[in-house]
């Protein structure tokens, strides 16, 4: 196990595991969802259906969070539970940045707190989506090394906002495909 790690390792580390990440952790998000998106001449949904459709993704985007924070705790890139609720491209940054942190020797421990609301509800592009807004609070989850809990160094946590985007797929289930901590805007 290492003893020192590069400042953009960690800082890296703790907006992936936090909350997905962005491409290479500082590279812009690019397309999310299964397909490109495409608006269809479809009627206007009624309120309920975009009720419905906003209490869904909120309930994959509770579901996401709760699976990394369980992955993250085991370091565990493959924990079962991350495929229940996230899609790539997001699934894929959540796996590779827990495995860095399990090359590294290193867990999260603590409490992220979460307060998401639903920005917007495209139910007439194809895929369907739900976009969502979160002030994340991560001044009590910290990435520490599993042998001797010392906290990595640059790796606290602040409250900060989050977005992501919860697509629905083909099967039905609505999934967190795409995710970014905005960490340089505080809420």
């Amino acid at each position: 196990m290492r003893t020192r790690h590069p400042r953009r390792w960690t800082t890296c580390l703790v907006v992936a595991t936090v909350v997905g990440s962005t491409a290479g952790c500082g590279g812009a998000e690019t397309a999310s969802g299964p397909a490109a998106r495409k608006t269809a001449a479809q009627p206007r949904h009624s309120a309920e259906e975009e009720r419905v459709a906003a209490k869904a993704a909120l309930a994959a985007y509770s579901g996401y969070l709760t699976a990394s924070r369980e992955a993250s705790r085991d370091s565990d890139p493959r924990h079962p539970a991350l495929t229940r609720f996230l899609a790539d491209p997001l699934l894929t940054r959540v796996r590779v940045a827990i495995g860095q942190a399990r090359t590294h020797g290193a867990v999260r421990t603590g409490m992220l707190r979460s307060d998401p609301t639903v920005t917007s509800v495209s139910l007439g592009t194809v895929p369907q989506t739900v976009e969502i807004q979160d002030c994340l609070d991560a001044t009590g989850y910290r990435l520490v090394y599993a042998k001797d809990r010392r906290v990595v160094p640059g790796s606290g946590g602040g409250r900060h906002l989050a977005t992501a985007t919860a697509t629905r797929y083909p099967d039905g289930r609505w999934l967190i495909s795409s995710g970014a901590a905005h960490e340089d805007q505080p809420c």
